[in-house]
This record gives C-alpha cells, structure tokens and sequence, in this order.
C-alpha cells in the first residue's frame, strides 16, 4: 500500500460534431476538455475514511472497522453488469446519507463507497484514506463531469493499492500510466459511471481515460492519432435542458419527416467525417486553412441542429455575439441551452478574446477560455498544480 500524497486530475468533455445523430448510428467525435477534476488523496492511519467534496458540499466520514465488517459479497460483478439496484440499496445503508440527501450528492458518495469497496475488496485491510476532490468543471451541464470525478477515484484507488504503479518518477512533475494501466483505469471508472448513470456509452469516461479526441459510433470508441489542441472558448448558457426530451423531440421528427430529418443526419455524419480527417491533417502544424474549414463545419452544424429542433433562443444569443467578433460557435451536447463551443484559431488578439468573453457573460452566460484535445488522467506532482488547485479552490 503506498504511503505518498496522491495528486491526480482528468479533463471533462466536449462534443465537437455529432450530437443527436450518434443515437441514429452516426459518428460522434469527443474531445478532451481542459477544465479538469482534481483528486488529492493522503494515506492515514486514524482509523477513518474521509470523503470531501467541496464543490458540491460533502463531507463524510466512515469508520475502517466497521467497513471490514461488511459483507461486501453484494459487489461481485461481471464486467457487463451494470450494478444492481439491490447493489446501491446496500451501498446507502453504508453510506449512511439522509433521506433528503440531494440526488447529485448522494449518487457522488455512492460512486466513492463503490470504488472504495469494490478496489479494495481482495486486500487484507481497508485503508485509511483522506480524499478530497473538486473540480473546474459546472456539474450537469454535460461536460462529463461526473466522469472525470470517477476516473479519477478510480486512478488513485488502484494506485494507492498498488494494483497499478504510480508513473511519477522523482523531479518529474506529470505524467501518465501505460496503456494496460489505462485501460485498468477506464474499465472502473465505466463502472463508477453506472452507479451514476445506470446505462453510459462509455464515451465520457473513455474521453477522460485517454484524452485527446476519440470518435464514436454504435458503441464502437477509437482515438484519433495526434490530434492538434484547439483553443476554444466555452459557454453555458445555464438554461437548463432535458437530454431526453430533446432526443425524444427529435426522434419525433425524424418519424413525421422522414425524407428531410434522415438526409439532415446523414449530413451531420459527413461533417462528423469531415472534421475527422482535417483534424488528422492538422497534426503538429496546423494551417489558417484548415481553421476556416473547421469554422465552416462549425457553422454548418449549427444550422442542421437548429434545423433538427434542438436550438434555443440562448444558443442563437450566443452565436450571434460571436460572429460580431468575427468567430463561429455552435451548441455541444443536447441543445435546448446548456453549452456551446467558440473556435479561437491562432493569431487572435489577446484583447479581441477578452472582449467576446465580457460581451458573453454580460449575457447572463459562464465562459471559459481552455483548450480542447488536453491530455487524459494524469498524476502530478503537488508543485506543479499549486497554482491551478488554488484559483479553482478559491472559486468554490
């Protein structure tokens, strides 16, 4: 059992082309977001296990003794069965939570005891462990929040038990476990996912597992080899939206026109395509050429999902601002409000940015300035994240 600090951090995502049309059997591509959850975890010997989660104000406390105790027979699972309701219903009597527990703490708290559990399960002794983790990612907005959150408990888990080295070597300030490591680590965290989730494609968590950008189709995941990072920035609009009506709203379309909302999602597949292999041109040196296409692709999208019903006022707001500042946006995710994505290609003034930044949030709107194609989970060294781990703790 290791003894060291843990410090580990995996990205959230976002959808770059393919919303909606995935659930037809078209392609999706996902990238890595560079708002990313961060874990700390210190080994202890007080006998307890600590849970902290400020973010969403979580602070729980168990008992190692008398978590020994239990009969964690109940998790023995498959690999494809997702955890029984009968399963969480004995993972709440552990947790001990009030029945008013808000739905997105509770099933926080369920995911830690179930990883904890499950992880240790074959070791001895349950250890000690004080684990904090908070993130800079909005929480429901559809920026796999929950997935980064279960990468990395799972990420730490199996490194404090040994079941997976830890890569960091001494001076070295990141870096990242193997690929069978990895895919250890995305395989727990798909089942962390389900205690959450239920029925997840698996894309949030393999995004966070692997970084970069991955495409996606019929339950099919491959990465794209060196995609370049792209500067983006990032809204949400905060109008809150119902994933499933908006996907039920346009599964109703295609049933009532289907001679005009098929061919729409065959096109959304072309861009998905499209963009796909630009970005496999871009490489280490993007041209300005291959910027505009991707702004064009952008703005393509954009129409086909409003077209598709899954617009709103706020998202046209939103792309509106931006083209007045010479830049092409459109919605990532369900639509209906929630988030868009604005392309920065490179060369754009400093002071431009920050001025479609100011005109977004005196919209009512979040915005963010990050990167997309960031790195996947990664350990690091507690130097190299002071600065970062202060501004999004400063932020809560």
């Amino acid at each position: 059992m290791l003894s060291e600090v843990l410090l580990v951090s995996a990205p959230g995502k976002v959808i770059l082309h393919g919303e909606h049309a995935v659930v037809h059997g078209k392609v999706a591509l996902a990238v890595a977001l560079n708002l990313r959850t961060f874990l700390r975890l210190q080994p202890h010997s007080s006998g307890k296990v600590d849970l902290s989660l400020p973010n969403i104000g979580i602070k729980r406390s168990w008992d190692v003794a008398r978590l020994q105790l239990l009969d964690t027979s109940f998790l023995e699972q498959g690999d494809v069965t997702a955890p029984t309701p009968e399963q969480v219903e004995k993972l709440k009597e552990v947790a001990g939570l009030p029945d008013d527990c808000a739905v997105t703490k509770r099933l926080a708290v369920l995911t830690f005891l179930y990883l904890y559990l499950s992880i240790f399960r074959k070791q001895r002794t349950l250890p000690s462990l004080d684990v904090v983790v908070w993130s800079e990612l909005p929480p429901g907005a559809g920026l796999g929040s929950s997935a980064a959150y279960s990468v990395c408990l799972a990420a730490a888990l199996l490194t404090v038990c040994e079941e997976i080295p830890n890569p960091l070597k001494d001076g070295e300030h990141i870096n990242r476990w193997t690929k069978e490591d990895l895919e250890l680590i995305n395989k727990w965290a798909f089942q962390g996912e389900r205690v959450i989730h239920g029925n997840p494609s698996g894309v949030d968590n393999a995004v966070s597992t692997w970084g970069g950008a991955l495409r996606y189709q019929q339950g099919k995941i491959a990465s794209l080899k060196r995609p370049p990072a792209l500067q983006i920035l990032l809204t949400n609009t905060r109008v809150p939206r119902s994933t499933k009506a908006l996907v039920a709203g346009v599964r109703n379309r295609l049933l009532k026109f289907p001679e005009i909302v098929a061919p729409l999602l065959t096109s959304i597949d072309a861009i998905s395509l499209e963009c796909e292999r630009v970005l496999g041109e871009m490489g280490e040196a993007p041209a300005l050429e291959q910027y505009h296409v991707l702004e064009e692709l952008i703005d393509m999208n954009q129409h086909h999902l409003n077209a598709l019903g899954v617009g709103h006022a706020s998202l046209d707001q939103l792309c509106q601002v931006t083209r007045a500042h010479g830049l092409h946006s459109k919605l990532t995710g369900a639509g209906g409000g929630g988030c868009g994505i604005t392309l920065l290609k490179p060369g754009l003034e400093q002071p431009e940015v920050e001025a479609t930044k100011q005109a977004l949030t005196s919209c009512g709107f979040d915005c963010w300035e990050t990167s997309v194609g960031a790195p996947g989970v990664s350990v690091h060294s507690a130097t190299s994240l002071e600065s970062r781990v202060r501004q999004a703790l400063d932020g809560l």
